[in-house]
């Protein structure tokens, strides 16, 4: 049994990385924004991408859709758009003999990986509108619940809070979100390439690497690959020691974070840290993994006091700091 899993894991890792080859011809020089995203479709999560317009998250996304073989969506999320608009809604329809029915017309959710672009833009009562489907796979319609199809992933793109016109997700709609996947700005080097490969008569064309049924099984197999005694362990002391009322909270978690991780965050790490070792052609994670993936897990779970805000306190940082001295910790025991 334990020669087939191993076999099995190789033979998925071989695949990986045919996957993130065809994606990073597309989508260049952002190779953490592709491992991040690929973690998050690997654990059966949805992701969150944080950046500025015109930063590639669109394209990745349709990249990714196109070499993992998903039907996909997209959405344009505006001020006006409405629930209906996304889950779709009942007409009445006439028949040709005369007959009145409702029929029911499927929104864009009705797919297997949904583009929720530029998500904080739209009203709090059409975010809300995706909660149901993204904890529970189903939506609810007219007093009818309609299970979506297996695979079923969002990545949503959102611009910076401070950007005029936009309205902050509700900490119940981020805790939905496996990762955050923050997209920085190229270096210039990368930039030069972008330029190089966008900008001439042809472009690198993605291509189909996965389908649904392959990726629901890379899923089932990711559940069993066997994760440490000691990695466990560490997941516990990191999600815990970032709850400002837990005893093992250092003074700085107390003073600067108002609420910290739920078990939701420790599921998430669990899952992801097996998803980077798959990535990175490894048979089971290790400390590294999770110190790696500390930060795209916790950071939206998380939420300053006010006098940290005032100081300029940055979660990113803290967590930085904190996962920094567990890992020193650890090694010394």
């Amino acid at each position: 049994m334990a020669e087939d899993l191993v076999a099995e894991i190789e033979a998925l890792e071989d695949k990986l990385a045919q996957a993130k080859a065809s994606i990073t011809s597309r989508f260049i020089g952002q190779e953490r924004v592709v491992d991040l995203t690929l973690s998050a479709l690997l654990c059966g999560g949805h992701a969150l991408l944080i950046g500025l317009p015109g930063l590639g998250k669109t394209r990745l996304v349709e990249t990714l859709s196109t070499v993992m073989g998903l039907d996909g969506s997209r959405v344009q999320f505006t001020p006006d758009l409405m629930p209906s608009d996304i889950l779709g809604s009942e007409v009445l329809e006439t028949g040709a003999d005369g007959s009145r029915a409702f029929k029911f017309i499927e929104g864009p959710i009705f797919c297997q990986l949904l583009m929720a672009d530029e998500i904080n833009r739209a009203s709090p009562r059409t975010q809300s509108a995706l909660l149901q489907a993204m904890q529970e796979k189903v939506v609810t319609v007219g007093g009818a619940t309609r299970r979506l199809e297996a695979p079923f992933h969002v990545l949503a793109t959102q611009n910076p809070i401070e950007q005029e016109g936009t309205y902050p997700l509700p900490e119940a709609q981020l805790d939905r979100f496996l990762v955050q996947i923050d997209v920085a700005y190229p270096d210039r080097d990368t930039e030069k390439d972008i330029l190089l490969a966008t900008t001439g008569t042809e472009e690198a064309e993605a291509h189909q690497v996965f389908d649904g049924a392959s990726l629901i099984a890379a899923q089932r197999l990711l559940r069993r690959m066997p994760v440490g005694d000691a990695v466990v362990e560490m997941i516990l002391d990191l999600v815990r020691a970032f709850r400002p009322d837990d005893p093992s909270a250092s003074d700085r978690v107390r003073d600067t974070v108002a609420w910290g991780p739920g078990p939701r965050a420790a599921q998430a790490l669990m899952m992801t840290v097996r998803a980077r070792a798959l990535l990175q052609g490894r048979l089971a994670p290790s400390p590294e993994d999770v110190i790696d993936m500390a930060k795209p897990v916790l950071v939206h779970r998380m939420a300053l006091t006010f006098s940290a805000r005032a100081r300029g306190e940055d979660l990113g940082r803290i967590i930085d700091e904190n996962t920094g001295a567990l890992l020193r910790t650890e090694a010394a025991a």
